[in-house]
């Protein structure tokens, strides 16, 4: 898109304004010859090209984006480098012209033409020519500066962007504190880690976040530090976390502060993975003994041995990150790169750059050095491009030609870059409803599901949950340091007929979570997440919506009760006083429902 492009209706208006002022009809086109602007005959011609386009020919336009120099016609019709516009067949009777250059910081970015359809009009040109030319020059220093103003207002807008990506992907909170102290800007991690969000963080004191934070002297100071134990009590609740803080300057002046923190928990959790984690994932890693699973465990095997491109299915949670790892580290490429992209994760606007990379002043921000994107961080090995249901529709374009021809141009490159990478793609959505809906391209579908791979839900692998519960329960006693050695079997019970929506993933959640609130040595069904239970009771009660209404109200009895018993901790006198039932008639229902 040309530069004049981005200010079309300031074009327009620019346009009718000379034309108004000195009453000659007026034209504006781009450095492709594209015409953005004009009056009369021009306004109707809007978005055709001038000159049909040709740079390299000899008429007007051409010419004065070449030489970048004002140029006058006294007489068109018998000037031989004037291209005289033809409607049908009659040929239009333009007469003189003012053709003038946009230039915008040495740049010819466009043309401003004033054109004489009448002798009047005609006269005004010659007698008139250096008036006129000044003011069409000053008109198009107007139009350099405007869009000059809209590319300094894009490359901001980009470069905030970028920054609150950057902001955004980092796993600490952040925040930016000005030379007082005051909290400028923040990203959401930092608001999820003090349970709020940025708009009660923004523009307060940091002493009031952080109390007693050695951050505070850092703005006198200047000299920061890195990874401080700090904890802070706000509110009623105690905050522990790991803080890094160093100043930012001007000159010599402390301009304010950037604080990184996370959470002591997380950070532990992070060394016991990187203490604990195999350096390669391979399908005995995958853990299950069900059907379904071991058969996708041997076609994972079997799709090693091949380069081709393989298309992984499955809802989400259902591991389809690991089977791309076991697929990439059982190939022939197992000791050259695995790069994963998360397509649903980058903004659109960063991820073609992040996939291709950039050359050098690619774009405001870029580094100087240019960037190599992730297709070119995997050559020789695997690219796992996940969630590639969300990828934009001209992304898709770039995906298939690299599949195609395993070459692509960096962002603001001419150069080809070749590869060798095979790539592996993951969704959780319907590809097949999304192309019938135009959302995914139908030729990218079938390139990318040469070999498809469909990983099974946790709930058509029942025989496979109880080895996971302990598989996780193994895990996170590590973490946490704990013994607890089993699950109560109603939590078994409950866990085996769950559904799991969010498959192994949420199956692991709900055993971290048992492992942080159970107190003794066995997971019970007060450690069970409250979702579930929501879930379960729910779905219970659904399913006894079929059973005889006497049952129902019976079922229903029994749950009240419990529950009341649970609450008041067995003591049965307070139970009938809150239902309103005598003792005697509490110990009957207790006794009829079979509840202990």
């Amino acid at each position: 898109m040309s530069v004049l492009s981005g200010i079309k209706e300031s074009v327009q208006q620019v346009a009718e304004a000379i034309s108004i002022a000195v009453g000659l009809e007026v034209e504006i086109v781009d450095n492709k010859l594209r015409i953005l602007g004009g009056t009369g005959f021009y306004h109707g011609q809007i978005g055709k090209e001038e000159e049909d386009g040709n740079l390299e020919g000899n008429y007007l336009y051409a010419r004065v984006l070449r030489t970048g120099r004002t140029q006058y016609v006294e007489d068109a019709q018998n000037y031989k480098g004037y291209d005289t516009p033809v409607v049908g067949n009659t040929r239009l009777g333009e007469l003189a012209e003012i053709c003038t250059p946009i230039v915008l910081k040495g740049d010819i970015i466009g043309i401003i033409g004033l054109v004489a359809f009448t002798e009047d009009q005609r006269h005004i040109i010659l007698h008139k020519r250096e008036s006129m030319t000044v003011f069409v020059e000053k008109m198009a220093d107007l139009l350099a500066a405007k869009a000059d103003q809209q590319a300094s207002l894009e490359n901001a807008e980009v470069s905030r962007d970028e920054m609150s990506t950057v902001l955004e992907t980092a796993h600490e909170g952040i925040f930016a504190l000005d030379r007082k102290g005051y909290v400028k800007h923040c990203n959401n991690r930092a608001a999820s880690l003090f349970g709020t969000n940025k708009g009660d963080l923004i523009d307060r004191h940091i002493s009031d976040i952080m109390p007693g934070s050695p951050a505070i002297k850092v703005l006198d100071t200047g000299r920061g530090y890195i990874e401080n134990e700090e904890i802070f009590n706000v509110g009623g609740k105690r905050h522990h976390f790991i803080v890094t803080v160093k100043p930012f300057m001007s000159g010599d002046d402390i301009d304010g502060v950037v604080i990184s923190f996370r959470d002591i928990e997380e950070a532990q959790k992070l060394v016991y993975n990187f203490n604990t984690r195999k350096i390669k994932n391979t399908v005995d890693d995958i853990i299950g003994i069900s059907e379904s699973i071991m058969l996708a465990k041997k076609q994972a095997l079997i799709t090693a041995r091949s380069n081709s491109t393989v298309l992984i299915t499955g809802e989400s949670g259902t591991g389809k990150e690991m089977f791309a790892k076991a697929i990439h580290y059982a190939s022939a490429r197992a000791d050259k790169p695995f790069v994963t992209v998360n397509c649903g994760a980058i903004p659109e606007n960063l991820l073609e750059s992040e996939l291709f990379g950039y050359e050098k002043g690619a774009f405001t921000g870029a580094s100087e050095k240019g960037k190599e994107g992730k297709f070119e961080l995997a050559d020789g090995g695997t690219i796992f491009l996940d969630e590639i249901g969300d990828m934009p529709l001209h992304l898709q374009v770039k995906i298939l030609h690299v599949l195609q021809n395993m070459r692509f141009d960096r962002v603001g490159g001419s150069r080809s870059v070749m590869v060798d990478v095979r790539v592996i793609a993951a969704t959780n959505k319907d590809l097949e409803k999304l192309i019938e809906e135009g959302r995914f391209r139908e030729d990218l579908y079938y390139r990318l599901s040469v070999i498809p791979l469909s990983i099974p839900p946790l709930r058509e692998r029942k025989d496979d949950i109880k080895l996971l519960m302990y598989h996780f329960l193994k895990k996170y006693n590590g973490f946490m340091n704990k013994s607890i050695e089993r699950f109560s079997p109603d939590v078994e019970a409950l866990y085996m007929e769950h559904d799991w929506p969010g498959n192994v993933r949420e199956l692991e959640n709900a055993v971290e979570y048992g492992t942080n609130m159970a107190f003794g040595n066995v997971i019970t069904m007060e450690e069970v997440p409250a979702r579930i239970l929501r879930q379960e009771e729910e779905s219970e009660r659904f399913r006894n919506l079929d059973r005889p209404l006497a049952e129902q109200v019976r079922l229903y009895e029994k749950e009240i009760i419990t529950k009341k018993l649970k609450q008041h901790n067995g003591v049965k006198e307070k139970v009938a006083k809150e239902l309103g039932l005598s003792r005697a008639t509490l110990y009957r229902k207790l006794a009829e429902l079979d509840i202990n």
